[in-house]
C-alpha cells in the first residue's frame, strides 16, 4: 500500500520542518531502509572487515599471544593498522554513498510525490559521479581543515569546546545543503556550491540549531541501535571475569567483539544517512523560502483549471 505522500516544498516554521522530517521517517522508513542496505552492502562488508582487523590487532596487542589459529610472530600492529586504514576508506566510500543516496531518495520522492523508483535514484547518481567525487574530495579537505581549527580550539577549556560544536554543525549544514543542491535541478557543481553557501550563510541561526536538534535526535537514535551490542558486550566481560576467563584469547570473545564493533560503525553511519535526509528536507524548506516555485506552480495550475 502506498504511504500518503507529505509535501516538502512549503514555508514552514521551525518546529514543523522538525515535524516534517519525522514524518517523512514514520511513513519511509521501512522503504528508506531496504534501498540504503541494497545501495550499501559494500560499506557493510567493508565495516566487518576493519572491524575483523581492529578487533583481531587490539586482542593481539592486549595479550601478546595469538591462540587463532596464527604464528607467534604475527605483527598485531600491522593488523591494527590495516583495520585503521580499512577504517577510514570505508568513512570515505561510505560517506559518498550516504550523501548521494539520501539526495537523490528525497529528490525523487518529491519529484514522483512519494513513488520511489530505485533505478531512478541510481540514474541520478551515475549522472552526477564525478561531481560526487570532487565534493566527497572537497569535504575531505575541508574536514582536516576542522580538526586542526578543533584541535587549536581545543587549547581554550569551555569556549573552545563549544565552538567546535558550532563549526561541526556549520560544516555539516553547509555540506548537507551543497549535496542537496546537486541533485535538485544543479547539474554543474560550482552552483550547487554557491547555492549551498548562500543556503547556509542567510538561514545561518536556522541552520545551526537544525543541524543541533537533528544530531541531538539521531544521536538518541544511534544510541538505541548500539545498546543492544552494548548490554551482551557488557554481560560477556562481567561473567568471563566472574568465571576467570581469558578474554582476550577467547575465540568466542573475538567473534563478539567483532560483530559488536561491525555493529557501531554501521550505526554511525546510519546515522549520517539519516542526518542528510533531514538536509534534504530543510533544504525544500529554504528553496521554497527563496524562489517560490511549487507555489508559483499551484498559482499556475489554479488558472489552468479555472
Amino acid at each position: 500500500m502506498k504511504k500518503p505522500y507529505i509535501e516538502l516544498r512549503t514555508r514552514n516554521t521551525f518546529g514543523d520542518i522538525i515535524d516534517n522530517y519525522f514524518q517523512f521517517l514514520k511513513r519511509n522508513f521501512q522503504a528508506y531502509t531496504n534501498l540504503y542496505l541494497r545501495y550499501n552492502a559494500l560499506s557493510i562488508l567493508l565495516a566487518l572487515g576493519a572491524s575483523y582487523l581492529l578487533v583481531t590487532g587490539f586482542m593481539g596487542l592486549a595479550s601478546r599471544d595469538f591462540r587463532f589459529g596464527m604464528t607467534e610472530d604475527t605483527n598485531n600492529e600491522f593488523y591494527f593498522g590495516i583495520g585503521v586504514a580499512v577504517l577510514l576508506f570505508t568513512v570515505f566510500i561510505t560517506s559518498a554513498i550516504n550523501y548521494s543516496f539520501s539526495s537523490a531518495y528525497i529528490s525523487e520522492y518529491v519529484n514522483a510525490k512519494g513513488d520511489v523508483k530505485a533505478r531512478n535514484i541510481w540514474s541520478s547518481i551515475k549522472k552526477k559521479f564525478w561531481s560526487i567525487v570532487v565534493l566527497i574530495l572537497l569535504g575531505a579537505v575541508i574536514y582536516v581543515v576542522y580538526l586542526i581549527i578543533s584541535t587549536v580550539a581545543a587549547i581554550v577549556p569551555f569556549l573552545g569546546y563549544i565552538f567546535r560544536f558550532a563549526l561541526s554543525f556549520l560544516v555539516s549544514g553547509l555540506f548537507g545543503l551543497t549535496f542537496m543542491a546537486l541533485f535538485v535541478g544543479r547539474n554543474q557543481i560550482g552552483e550547487a556550491i554557491s547555492d549551498g553557501w548562500n543556503f547556509t550563510f542567510s538561514n545561518f541561526l536556522k541552520v545551526m540549531l537544525f543541524a543541533l536538534v537533528i544530531g541531538i535526535l539521531n544521536f538518541l537514535i544511534t544510541l538505541v541501535i548500539i545498546s543492544i551490542p552494548s548490554y551482551i558486550i557488557g554481560f560477556y566481560i562481567y561473567f568471563s571475569a566472574e568465571s576467570e576467563i581469558e578474554i582476550f584469547t577467547s575465540g568466542f570473545a573475538k567473534v563478539l567483539f567483532t560483530f559488536g564493533f561491525a555493529i557501531y560503525i554501521l550505526a554511525f553511519i546510519y546515522s549520517q544517512a539519516l542526518t542528510q535526509l533531514a538536509f534534504g528536507v530543510l533544504f525544500y524548506n529554504l528553496h521554497e523560502e527563496k524562489h517560490n516555485t511549487f507555489l508559483q506552480q499551484k498559482i499556475e495550475q489554479i488558472g489552468v483549471d479555472e
